[in-house]
């Protein structure tokens, strides 16, 4: 699958009480291939300086953190939307604001 562009990317980021209950942002919506999925997020976790992961569509980054994660979103180029968890539906975030 070809990745689309940063300008073309919607991604929504949302924050989910992960295993263990800890707190992680959950970014969804990344259109391209897996290493470019798993680029962006070595990019979030070395600018953050936390752990996380890059699979299955989606990038989970470690702890409370996602106004900076969506601050440096904006700054390489992607539309980004603050998101809700659904908790009726926990592979679904609904769209709050729109930035």
């Amino acid at each position: 699958m070809k990745t689309l562009a940063n300008t073309n990317q919607h991604l929504k980021v949302c924050i989910d009480k992960h295993r263990a209950g800890k707190i992680a942002v959950i970014i969804k919506g990344f259109v391209g291939n897996t290493e470019d999925l798993k680029a962006l997020g070595k990019l979030l976790k070395t600018k953050c300086g936390v752990g996380g992961s890059a699979k299955n569509g989606e990038i989970i980054i470690q702890g409370d953190i996602r106004d900076k994660v969506m601050e440096i979103l904006k700054e390489e180029g992607f539309y980004v939307n603050k998101a809700i968890k659904d908790y009726g539906n926990n592979d679904r975030c609904i769209i709050s604001t729109k930035i």
